[in-house]
Order: structure tokens, then C-alpha cells, then sequence
């Protein structure tokens, strides 16, 4: 820790008068509320000022050096050493699907992944649907399953970045995610810590994600890729369209569903199409194929002979989850009534306002309100519509994954979504652009 002893007032006052903050005096303020010695009240204030005001490329790289160490750092040897981020967005699981596919196709992934941020699901979250996963692995398991074999998957732990778990865990509930700097330096403290060489970045653009506009994607993009090549790391970001919700399902048990069938090689278009391209991307950064041509074409024969299924129930039995999901399941919490949400007219799917299916899952029970709220893995939504498609009037467009005790909360989701959430047309509509655009 720095020896500069600074007081707290007048650094919150200095950003929150748009000033710039010294590497020390970032520094100082991160190692304290890391050390206890910052109330949440203080760092909340801090994190106000910094989304409010911005922060510069320095202030970033400054913020993102604090994050990495106040924890641990890995390394590991060879350049096949490859992990993808995804800025979250509503029904994103790709990450069970394109690890698995990158794994068998001889890349280690080391995922280090987040729970659920604002109205986004979380990685960890989604996975202890499974009964048994263990995401708390300490860093010597870690590291000793990624040496034997190619992909582990924890959720963060208090060794890595542990400034960074105590920060994203204030932004999910004081409406301060959304900013490019404090993005950047949450992810890139976990990443660099992690010990990948390598990074895929998946930036989520559109109404379910905290990147509404392809211009501020591309921000993200470049802040994420220039922070990357500082550390020497070999990066790649896709702009990808969140719009809508990414496959068919949303909620943590439907959604592990889509990710297996998906790796049978039974999944959605778009979903498929999405965790191919990360995974090739992956493969091919790693040095495992020198095109991306190759890479793409490897990445598909996972999934069509079967190897990336069994990588990922190699993963579940490796952390203790029960295997036999992927067979039967019935194994998994599913709530046991469902209730369709119909078309209040003919016309064409135009627009969904993507954030608020998140919200709406939330008050199913499928998120948090709070940081200490316990999520329910057996609600969600199954979409049977995509934007670009036609409906009669009264067709289904989703079925409610819900308790029999939730029908005051269903009927006030089927109301909220054909009045705030659902846009329809009368005339033909084009669907969104899956992957708008690629940054290395």
C-alpha cells in the first residue's frame, strides 16, 4: 500500500468537481476500502462521482492497477491460456457453451466469472442451478484443474482483485454500472489476475445491455483492448446485439437446459451462431489454428462430434456438480406452473425493451433487489418470438416459468410486458444484426 496518507472528504470532492485523480491518490483510496477502513457510504460516493464525472485514460489505467493489486496474481505458462468476457445482457450463457467448445479443442480456460449485475444474470449464479457445482475453489485448485485439465470455472474469490468484489457488489445496487472506466477496470483487474494470456471480449450493445449505443460498445471496445496490449495480452472484442434476449430462455435452470441442447447441437440459431464465433476467436488467438477460417471450422467440429458436450460434463464432474443434468432434467429446480403471455394483435415483433425482461425476472424471484437477496433457479421465461418475426393475434410470445403461489406477480408481469416491454408493427421488420462489429 502506498504510504501517502490521504483524507477521504477532499478526494470525493475533487472528482466529484470533475478534477483529475493522481495514481496515488486512487491508489490509496482503493487499498483502504479493500482493507475495511472505507465505509460503503464513502466508496458508493466516490463511485458517483467517478460515473458522473468520468475518468481519463490514466485515471483508468490507474483505477484498473489498484484493482489488480489489491489481490493475487496467476500465471501460467504457453500462450494457449485464452478467456472471454461478456458485458452481460439478458439469456447471455454462452459461456457454457463456447468454454467447452475451446476446451476440447485444446485451450485452457481460466473462468473467473461475476454474479448477477443490475438486471443481467451472472455466470455463477446460472451454474449452481446444478446441484453440487463448487464455484468456491480456492487459487491452488485453480490452478491445478486448468494445468490437468484445460477448464476450470470458480466464481471470484477473495484472493483475486478482492477490491474489485467488494466495488461491483456496491455498483450493482447504487445505479453506477454503466460506466466505461469502472467497467474497464473491473474486468481487466480480474482478467490480468487471472492469469490468461489472451482475452475474447463480448460487448453487448442494445436495450438489454449497459451499452446502449454500437458508439459507446466501441468505447468499451477500445478502453477494453488498449488496457489488454498495455499488459501485453493478445485481445479480441465482437460488438453483439442485445436487443432482444440472446436464445430462447431466460433464467438460471432454463438457461443451462439451452446451453446442453445447444452443445448437442440442438440450440437457437442466434445463441449457436454467437458462442461458435467467441469460441473460434478463442482457438485461434491461442495459436491452436492460424486462421480464424480454421478456428471456426474446429470449433463447430467440437460440437458436431460431440467432444465440447463432454468437456462440459468433464467440468461438472470436476467441481463436484451432478453430471447427470445432461441427461435428465429433471434434476434441476424447475417451477412447476407456466402461464403464455399472447399477442395482443397481429402485426410483427418490432422492439423489446430488453432491460425490462431482466427486471421482470427479478420480481419473479430469478434476481436480486439486494446484494444479499437469494436467487430462485427455477423461474424464467421461455420466448417463442424473436424481433422480425410474424404473430397472429393471440399466438404465444413467451411462457412464464413460475410457483402456483405467483399468479398476482404473473398477471402483473403479463400486463407490464404488453404495455412497457413489447413493440409491434404492422409492417415487415428486419432482425438486428447478431455480431454488429469486430475490434483487435
Amino acid at each position: 500500500m502506498t504510504n501517502e496518507n490521504f483524507q477521504v472528504y477532499p478526494l470525493i470532492d475533487k472528482k466529484k468537481r470533475g478534477e483529475r485523480l493522481t495514481n496515488k491518490e486512487i491508489k490509496w483510496f482503493i487499498q483502504s476500502y479493500t482493507d475495511g477502513k472505507l465505509p460503503d457510504y464513502q466508496m458508493s460516493a466516490m463511485l458517483m462521482a467517478m460515473f458522473i464525472k468520468g475518468m481519463d485514460v490514466s485515471e483508468t489505467a490507474y483505477l484498473t492497477d489498484a484493482m489488480l493489486e489489491s489481490g493475487k496474481q496467476l500465471k501460467f505458462p504457453g500462450k494457449n491460456v485464452i478467456d472471454k468476457h461478456s458485458t452481460g445482457g439478458i439469456g447471455d450463457k454462452a459461456s457454457f457453451i463456447l468454454a467447452p467448445i475451446a476446451s476440447a479443442a485444446g485451450v485452457k480456460v481460466p473462468m473467473i466469472a461475476g454474479r448477477g449485475l443490475g438486471h443481467t444474470g451472472g455466470t455463477v449464479d446460472k451454474v449452481e442451478a446444478i446441484k453440487g457445482f463448487s464455484t468456491a475453489l480456492d487459487l491452488d485448485t485453480f490452478s491445478q484443474k486448468l494445468n490437468k485439465e484445460g477448464l476450470v470455472l470458480i466464481g471470484q474469490t477473495p484472493e483475486i482483485a478482492p477490491a474489485d468484489r467488494l466495488i461491483y457488489a456496491l455498483r450493482d445496487v447504487t445505479a453506477t454500472i454503466d460506466s466505461i472506466p469502472l467497467i474497464t477496470a473491473s474486468i481487466m483487474s480480474k482478467k490480468l489476475a487471472e492469469g490468461a494470456n489472451g482475452i475474447v471480449f463480448d460487448i453487448k450493445c442494445g436495450t438489454g445491455a449497459f451499452m446502449r449505443t454500437p458508439k459507446d460498445a466501441r468505447n468499451l471496445g477500445k478502453s477494453l483492448i488498449a488496457t489488454s496490449k498495455r499488459f501485453k495480452k493478445k485481445a479480441v472484442a465482437l460488438i453483439t446485439d442485445m436487443n432482444q434476449p440472446l436464445g430462447n430462455t431466460v433464467g438460471h435452470s432454463h438457461e443451462i437446459i439451452e446451453s446442453i441442447e445447444t452443445l448437442k447441437g440442438n440450440g437457437p440459431k442466434d445463441l449457436t451462431d454467437i458462442s461458435i464465433a467467441l469460441a473460434a476467436h478463442m482457438i485461434h488467438i491461442a495459436g491452436v489454428e492460424k486462421t480464424f477460417e480454421k478456428a471456426h471450422k474446429k470449433a463447430l467440429e467440437m460440437v458436431s462430434s460431440g467432444k465440447a458436450l463432454e468437456e462440459f460434463r468433464k467440468l461438472l464432474k470436476s467441481q463436484d456438480g451432478d453430471e447427470r443434468v445432461i441427461d435428465d432434467y429433471s434434476l434441476l429446480p424447475l417451477a412447476s406452473a407456466e402461464t403464455q403471455v399472447l399477442a395482443p394483435k397481429a402485426g410483427f415483433i418490432k422492439m423489446f425493451q430488453n432491460e425490462q425482461i431482466g427486471l421482470l425476472l427479478i420480481e419473479l424471484g430469478g434476481g436480486r433487489k439486494t446484494k444479499a437477496d437469494l436467487i430462485d433457479h427455477s423461474v424464467g421465461f421461455t420466448f417463442h418470438k424473436k424481433i422480425g418475426d410474424k404473430v397472429k393475434k393471440g399466438e404465444p410470445i413467451f411462457t412464464i416459468h413460475h410457483h402456483p403461489h405467483q399468479q398476482p406477480i404473473v398477471e402483473k408481469i403479463k400486463a407490464q410486458f404488453v404495455k412497457e416491454v413489447l413493440t409491434m408493427s404492422s409492417t415487415k421488420v428486419k432482425a438486428p444484426k447478431l455480431i454488429i462489429e469486430k475490434l483487435s
